[in-house]
């Protein structure tokens, strides 16, 4: 008797259809799967995955098949990625306290914070996530213990911290994903349940709701903002701040989320982990 596969489920953002593809990386028997923590497509349109708990590092191509793996002896605590278009990336070292900034094959190109000394109010205590600017500056989600948003300049060096831990408009509990654009910081503010939109001086400009725990940010080309949370639910925002699309694209929740430049997204699954693809059916 022939068993008929079933038809892969399909999820929608707005006007635009997706659809689901489980376990999209094919992981490698050689290299451990650890707590698949977040990833990034960078500027080659190669998926680096970052996890816990195994080889930090996990490069896969666009179809799913295993490249590469590195940063056994960089990354302690690895918890968020973000990708340049010049082909750096950022990496989140949490418990290390401290940001690195790689290129694609792993060479250090700059270091911010000090490695394994927390620091309670100033860089960095337990930090979560890195963003750049067009412009040159970094901001950093201080996210488990420093509750706050630092900003610096291209060269690593520290221009203002911005919040302290609270509820109200610039406050935080636990800042988990940052997005720098040009004109406007956009922070995962967790367990306060929303994005918080800052100009690029850390003023305060506006909150976006409808969440539960928001965890990632990723900001297409268009502007438009997609936001994973612990419903679990990935909402799309259209640049004001409208929501203009709900769906189920994770079963446990994505902890980390990112998209390519033809509109596919790339989901970094709670256990039990993957790598989950949403493949965009509409061009």
């Amino acid at each position: 008797m022939t068993i008929a596969r079933a038809e892969p489920q399909r999820v929608s953002l707005g006007e635009d259809v997706y659809a689901v593809d489980r376990h999209w990386a094919r992981w490698p028997e050689h290299v451990a799967q650890g707590f698949i923590s977040a990833l990034a497509v960078a500027s080659d349109e190669r998926v680096y995955v970052l996890q816990r708990g195994a080889t930090p590092i996990v490069v896969f191509d666009a179809n799913g098949d295993f490249v590469t793996a590195w940063g056994d002896d960089l990354i302690a605590d690895g918890h968020g990625i973000w990708a340049t278009g010049d082909g750096r990336l950022f990496i989140a070292d949490r418990d290390a306290h401290e940001i690195i900034v790689t290129d694609l094959d792993g060479a250090v190109l700059q270091r911010l914070g000090n490695r394994h000394q927390p620091a309670d109010g100033a860089p960095f205590n337990h930090p979560t996530h890195a963003s750049q600017s067009l412009d040159g500056d970094i901001y950093v989600a201080d996210g488990y213990g420093g509750t706050c948003l630092h900003r610096f300049d291209g060269d690593g060096q520290l221009i203002a911290s911005i919040g302290s831990a609270g509820q109200g408009p610039g406050a935080f509990s636990t800042p988990h994903a940052t997005w720098a654009l040009h004109d406007r910081v956009l922070v995962a503010d967790r367990e306060n349940n929303r994005v918080q939109v800052f100009d690029r001086h850390g003023a305060h400009m506006m909150d976006w709701g409808g969440l539960y725990h928001p965890m990632a940010i990723y900001v297409d080309a268009a502007g438009f903002a997609f936001v994973s949370d612990q419903t679990p639910r990935i909402i799309k925002y259209a640049p004001d701040g409208q929501i203009v699309g709900r769906c189920r694209g994770a079963i446990n929740g994505a902890h980390g989320l990112y998209g390519s430049r033809c509109g596919d997204l790339y989901l970094a699954e709670l256990p039990p982990a993957g790598v989950t693809r949403l493949t965009r059916l509409s061009r």
